[in-house]
């Protein structure tokens, strides 16, 4: 299949998840076209598309939130999946329990009826935040570093491209 995967990313994270979760596809005999969001063709010219974004103040990247709106009705007639990157998972406490789901993704569900939707970790280095988050970030505990489990990606991705695979180009019917 040929299959869209596009990213939104502010500081390279989600465009690293979404170039691995390419090579994962290429690796079962897909072709993956990776871009950034917005930017990225129209829907319409693949046959399945994957897209995240990164996760900021709870909510995707405009950038990517405005390529799914603005392909809604390409999106409705294929497979499709969606990520998230953040830091909530990481975080725990409050941050894990509220700011799990982005805002965006329940209307998408209904616009578009996504397969499914990954929260996935991502990383944070201090040049990440203003003077004045970094201060704030360490006195919540927070600390620094790259928090991506790639054996969860590449487990996703590879379950993706074994539901490419037996559902052919019609799509089949979402999970």
């Amino acid at each position: 299949m040929f299959v869209l995967v596009g990213y939104a990313s502010e500081h390279g994270s989600t465009r690293e998840i979404a170039e691995r979760i390419a090579d994962r596809l290429r690796g079962r005999g897909h072709t993956a076209d990776v871009r950034p969001l917005p930017g990225a063709p129209e829907a319409d010219g693949y046959e399945a598309v994957i897209l995240g974004s990164a996760v900021h103040g709870g909510s995707w990247i405009p950038g990517a939130y405005d390529y799914v709106r603005a392909n809604a009705e390409s999106l409705g007639r294929m497979p499709v999946w969606l990520f998230s990157v953040g830091l909530a998972r990481v975080l725990g406490g409050w941050f894990g329990k509220h700011v799990q789901v982005p805002k965006e993704i329940a209307e998408l569900r209904g616009a578009v009826g996504f397969r499914e939707h990954r929260l996935l970790a991502g990383a944070l280095r201090p040049g990440h935040l203003p003077l004045f988050g970094r201060a704030v970030y360490r006195l919540m505990g927070g600390r620094y570093g790259d928090f991506r489990d790639w054996d969860e990606i590449d487990g996703w991705a590879d379950a993706i491209a074994a539901d490419l695979s037996a559902t052919g180009a019609s799509g089949g019917t979402p999970v």
